[in-house]
């Protein structure tokens, strides 16, 4: 419920993060200003007994994000890949929360398996291991299948994590509620539709047969592409809160150390993380949109593994080359075209100046240009990323969120294996390449052919429709209604009455 009691739950919220000193350690790999860390312990310093103390072997932001809650930790796991902007000593702290946080016992799967199932563990598996990854929202263990003798991964949602992961939401939509109607000059980021966007994303994870379903979309999708593959779903031993899948092995694509060991070429799988994610999000309109370093795994033979399919995006076919066109902008430093494409897409209100906003995205662009990524702060080009929307009026868009949250993860698990990868030199030949077969004589070809197959759906009721138009054409107007004979001001006195009521009945709601 997205009641009061949530303020609560974001004290204890503050408190946690003071109690267990993750407070002092996220200010300073933010750099945050002295003002603001005056405002912030001030607030949650007298208060910290009401946190939660965690687990004291973890380090401070891990011990905090994990006690707080599922929703907490999938935060912590895109810092987690942005050394660049939250600092390498802290993202390497919180990269234990992709795959390694503390798992339930191999007894409650047994449980949970058999009871989705509906058939003994040991009838369908010759054996289960202890769980050999453990994440926010579901745990993995390693099995060999009966019949065939294959080795499979078993997922296994974590007990009750539906009802830890719906509190987490309602007291975000709590403090976005409250930050709206303190903040008005927020609502243009849209606080209230981010956290609806985060509540679809997340519900859609906590069941599995959506997972794979998508998981065998996505597979379709790039079965063709060379030095890529997933997992296979097995069907019959998948349900809502348990999913089987064939077996990766591989290096995960944290243990860099491993990857380099084991001779791989790290230059070439940052590379290609960054060129499968632009191809699958402008070629498919379908990605992987949780690419963090625990999901990616290199085999044997250098293939890229990709799995835990619980976050897919989808963008549309005009949102796909809107988005393309605006990297292709950065890519040829034509900023010019970059401000155009934002203003007839309605990213930017069409009251503003498009060359004062094509210079301000000059000062974005320019310093990424010719310079070593390892010497470019995502931390301030993010804070001033953030200043020209504020002052160009760009509202959040929803449908991008995604998109632009697993950007910024694959960017970051890329400099993870290449810190001196320059993105735009990768992006490019993605880019350029859809570009061209998208807005080309060849594509206008294509729409064109699609909108004939729609309107030849609509063939039969062609005359039907026409005929109606007609009919409406020669019917004379309506007369005019009488004019309402309520005095202005008792119609603004219902007016108010009837906005008083429906005020008084969404505080009721929160």
């Amino acid at each position: 419920m997205r009641g009061p009691h949530n303020i609560f739950r974001l004290i204890a919220t503050g408190a946690t993060l003071e109690r267990t000193g993750a407070m002092r350690v996220i200010l300073d790999a933010f750099e945050a200003p002295r003002l603001l860390r005056i405002v912030l312990r001030g607030l949650t310093w007298p208060v910290q007994w009401l946190g939660d103390r965690g687990d004291l072997t973890m380090p401070p932001a891990t011990r905090a994000l994990t006690a707080l809650g599922p929703a907490y930790i999938k935060f912590g796991q895109v810092l987690s890949t942005r050394p660049d902007v939250v600092g390498a000593e802290l993202a390497t702290q919180l990269r234990v929360l992709q795959d390694k946080l503390p798992p339930f016992s191999l007894r409650e799967a047994r449980a949970t398996i058999e009871s989705e199932l509906g058939l003994k563990a040991d009838d369908a598996f010759e054996h289960i291991s202890e769980p050999v990854a453990a994440a926010s929202i579901a745990q993995v263990h390693k099995a060999r299948l009966r019949e065939t003798g294959e080795d499979v991964a078993i997922k296994v949602l974590r007990p009750g994590i539906e009802r830890a992961f719906r509190r987490d939401i309602d007291a975000f939509y709590f403090a976005a509620r409250i930050i709206e109607v303190l903040s008005p000059s927020s609502r243009r980021l849209r606080p209230m539709e981010v956290v609806a966007h985060f509540e679809h994303t997340v519900m859609g994870e906590l069941d599995l047969r959506l997972e794979s379903s998508a998981a065998s979309e996505f597979a379709s999708n790039t079965a063709k592409d060379e030095g890529f593959r997933l997992p296979q779903i097995r069907w019959p031993l998948s349900s809502r809160r348990v999913m089987t899948q064939t077996w990766a092995e591989g290096i995960s694509f944290g243990d860099v150390e491993a990857i380099e060991a084991a001779g791989h070429d790290r230059r070439r799988l940052a590379a290609r993380v960054l060129e499968l994610f632009l191809l699958h999000a402008l070629r498919d309109g379908m990605f992987h949109a949780d690419m963090h370093q625990g999901n990616l795994k290199v085999a044997p033979n250098g293939d890229i593994i990709a799995y835990d399919f619980g976050i897919m995006g989808h963008i549309d076919e005009y949102t796909r080359r809107v988005y393309a066109q605006i990297l292709y902008g950065f890519i040829r430093r034509d900023y010019r075209l970059v401000a155009e494409v934002h203003f007839e897409a309605g990213y930017v209100p069409a009251d503003r100046d498009i060359e004062e906003f094509s210079r301000a995205l000059r000062a974005i662009g320019e310093p990424i240009f010719g310079m070593d990524a390892s010497r470019i702060s995502m931390g301030r080009l993010l804070a001033y990323l953030f200043e020209v929307t504020e002052r160009f009026g760009m509202e959040t868009r929803t449908e991008l969120i995604l998109l632009q949250r697993t950007m910024v993860v694959v960017e970051g698990v890329a400099r993870s294996l290449d810190p001196h990868m320059n993105i735009w030199q990768a992006a490019r030949p993605v880019v350029e390449d859809y570009i061209r077969k998208s807005l080309g004589p060849t594509a206008l070809a294509r729409d064109l052919g699609r909108t004939a197959q729609v309107l030849s759906r609509f063939g039969p009721k062609l005359p039907e429709l026409a005929q109606r138009a007609l009919i409406a054409q020669s019917e004379p107007d309506p007369p005019p209604p009488k004019k309402n004979r309520v005095p202005v001001f008792l119609s603004g006195m219902v007016l108010g009455a009837v906005l008083l009521g429906l005020g008084l009945f969404a505080g009721q709601a929160l």
